[in-house]
């Protein structure tokens, strides 16, 4: 009887929640606690070895929107221009100068022109290279073509694409003047505009050359290569003929020119160099007179 009251009393204290046991009750509210404060500690711990991925992928996006420096590079000219004639179509109703030869020798120019082209080059227009070397200013080549033609009736057209090499440019170039156009081995072309396209004429053809020392000097190169193949145009009009006689160059020489010794100013180096009787010595070099005979032997 006492064995069933102890039974019945004991589980009627497990089956009701008042009459449980207040100690297992905090025991159990403390473990839980401890549970919590243990995952809470583990998900901070994750968090502080773990990159914040927002963060982490933010800052590169960021470095992916800022503009980048701008790096501006030289062209290198030295690979070629990239110039090659324009080629017109072949309804269009012009003359393709860059592969045509239309009108070449089909008439010669008036007396005038004839006069103007082919009059004798005054001495003082002649100059002289160092070497000894006589030319005439391109510049002066124009002048005679303005005079024969007319300014804005001549003119230099390409027939190919510059060539840069490694020390030098070329290109061709054909003269086309008054109607009329010519060939050389230098190649602008000079052309007239009139009403009629037929009435232009070929009159040269020519290739220029043009040396140069650095990348940066190919740009004057090709101005330069321009200016060589119009006067080798010109050579075919008979513009300046007398430069290319031997006769004419081995008396002008002796009249108008004079070898003299000179010292380069920066270097000290000393040299002969032709300069014309009336011009002087210029910058950087100076007169350098050499000692007399005498006085070296008194020095030996």
């Amino acid at each position: 009887m006492i064995a069933s009251e102890a039974s019945s009393s004991l589980r009627s204290s497990h089956g009701h929640p008042s009459r449980r046991n207040p100690e297992n009750s905090i025991s159990r509210k403390n473990l839980e606690s401890t549970r919590v404060h243990r995952a809470q500690q583990a998900r901070a711990a994750t968090t502080a070895t773990t990159p914040n991925v927002s963060t982490q992928r933010t800052t590169p996006i960021t470095d992916e929107l800022q503009p980048a420096e701008e790096v501006v590079h030289a062209e290198d000219l030295t690979a070629g221009l990239s110039d090659k004639p324009i080629i017109l179509d072949e309804k269009e109703r012009q003359v393709d100068w860059a592969r045509s030869f239309h009108g070449l020798s089909t008439k010669a120019f008036s007396k005038e022109a004839a006069e103007a082209l082919l009059a004798p080059i005054a001495p003082e227009d002649i100059e002289v290279k160092p070497d000894g070397i006589v030319y005439l200013p391109e510049i002066k080549y124009r002048r005679i073509l303005n005079k024969a033609f007319g300014p804005g009736a001549w003119g230099l057209a390409p027939r190919g694409e510059t060539i840069v090499t490694a020390k030098a440019v070329t290109r061709e170039y054909a003269l086309v003047a008054l109607g009329r156009y010519q060939h050389s081995l230098l190649t602008y072309r000079l052309h007239v505009e009139r009403a009629d396209a037929s009435t232009k004429r070929l009159v040269s053809v020519a290739r220029g050359e043009q040396d140069y020392f650095s990348p940066e000097g190919i740009p004057t190169a090709v101005e330069g290569c321009k200016s060589n193949a119009l006067m080798r145009c010109c050579k075919d009009l008979g513009v300046a003929s007398e430069l290319w006689d031997p006769r004419f160059i081995r008396k002008f020489i002796a009249d108008n020119a004079k070898e003299v010794w000179v010292e380069h100013q920066q270097t000290q180096k000393r040299r002969k160099i032709w300069i014309r009787k009336d011009d002087q010595v210029r910058y950087p070099f100076k007169i350098y007179t050499p000692p007399s005979q005498g006085a070296t032997r008194q020095n030996r």
